[in-house]
């Protein structure tokens, strides 16, 4: 039995809590069909346990992980693992877990529960990130255990701190994570930078709907990025693909609560923006604020291309298909600009479900540098009320429409 079930995550429009409670069966019961036998005594194998960790929740552990971590790096064997065992949860402060390591195959098997110290006022400084992974290649984390960011007192006061994120991989390579459990950030849940070939499958990413800037996963310039098989409930965007990104691929991920999957903010500060080849494919989109969306500032420049939304489905969600290059979330009005992030060769493929606002397909290009070669195919969107129909706004946009296409395309013609 897989960790669970993939038609819980794809067409099940649960969200949050609720999503993770309905799957909690099949995880009790795959944890029980697979028992993990580690051997205390391996030289390959480095238990936090014997560094001196004690696991209750409340004393500091962060030193045992850090002593741990130290020989497991060092190590010559060819598959070091360091072990977090089930049943216990590890107080960790921020740490970093730094190679490059003498194995290019280092694991971590993460049975039991990491947890953040408790609110501001528990860490030592606003240190930008909780735990993080850098220069590491070839890691692996597996083992059914949590990284609980501990975020409550965090939200409570997100005007008057900057919190950290929780698991960051920093110049890592040949990364493969693989049935954790990600919740209650403090800000977002996992960042990917300056990554390569760093590949997350069958994940559980979970804080509330009201839970400020808690992005699921966060990609910026790396390349060779999938998301497989996973729910992400959040705050904020499921994911967010940021700039210098390429060859991204998302594909039977659940997404809700959140605010969609986002390409951008690009461009904030007038940045030269590259970002080319994404896939998000079997993409369930649940109550969520946005479904699949690009958006851009007016400073920006550069180009955003090669991008494919496919086989989505939405319930509820208010702004289904979205591009919006007028993107501005300062409190003062964002100043015009002759510039602007060139989008071309954007797919949208057989997309069916609901927007709970009228407009469904919202194109909203830069008018200094049109949208080109958008391809709307077999769309089939319709009120979420009752008795209402929908729309389709473009502006600037161009580009041709196939198939069914409900409601009907707005995009002008290339030529």
């Amino acid at each position: 039995m897989t960790w669970y079930s993939e038609l819980a995550v794809f067409g099940n429009c649960q969200t949050g809590v609720d999503l993770v409670a309905s799957i909690c069966i099949l995880i009790l019961l795959s944890t029980l069909a697979t028992h993990i036998n580690v051997n205390a005594d391996d030289q390959n194998t480095f238990n936090v346990l014997n560094y001196g960790a004690v696991g209750n929740g409340n004393s500091d552990d962060s030193l045992a992980y850090a002593k741990a971590w130290n020989d497991a790096c060092k190590a010559n064997a060819q598959t070091p693992t360091m072990i977090i065992p089930k049943g216990k949860t590890f107080l960790v402060h921020p740490i970093t877990f730094s190679g490059p390591c003498k194995s290019s195959n280092i694991s971590i098997q993460l049975s039991g529960t990491i947890k953040a110290p408790d609110g501001p006022s528990a860490w030592t400084s606003e240190i930008e990130r909780w735990i993080v992974f850098g220069n590491i290649t070839g890691l692996n984390i597996n083992g059914r255990g949590h990284f609980d960011g501990n975020g409550q007192k965090w939200w409570d006061q997100s005007c008057k701190h900057h919190p950290g994120k929780a698991v960051s991989f920093i110049q890592c390579n040949n990364v493969h994570i693989n049935e954790i459990y990600v919740e209650r950030s403090p800000q977002v849940h996992i960042v990917v930078d300056y990554s390569q070939d760093v590949h997350f499958k069958s994940l559980i990413i979970d804080s509330p709907e009201t839970s400020p800037n808690t992005d699921g996963i966060h990609i910026a310039r790396s390349h060779d990025v999938s998301v497989h098989t996973s729910i992400i409930a959040a705050g904020d965007d499921c994911i967010s693909i940021s700039d210098q990104t390429s060859n991204i691929s998302v594909t039977y991920v659940n997404c809700g609560p959140g605010h969609g999957i986002s390409i951008g903010s690009l461009g904030k500060n007038g940045e030269e923006v590259k970002v080319e080849n994404i896939t998000v494919r079997h993409v369930n989109f649940c109550k969520t604020t946005n479904g699949a969306r690009i958006k851009t500032w007016q400073a920006g420049k550069g180009q955003v291309q090669h991008v494919e939304f496919s086989y989505m489905n939405f319930t509820e969600v208010q702004n289904p298909i979205i591009i919006d290059q007028y993107y501005c979330d300062q409190k003062d009005v964002c100043a015009k600009t002759s510039t602007g992030v060139h989008i071309s060769d954007v797919r949208y493929l057989n997309a069916t479900g609901t927007s709970a606002t009228d407009v469904a397909i919202n194109l909203d290009c830069s008018n200094n540098v049109a949208c080109t070669d958008i391809k709307l195919e077999n769309i089939e969107l319709q009120s979420a009320t009752e008795g209402k129909g929908v729309l389709s706004s473009c502006k600037n946009a161009f580009g041709v429409a196939k198939g069914n296409c409900k409601p009907k395309s707005c995009l002008k013609s290339n030529s």
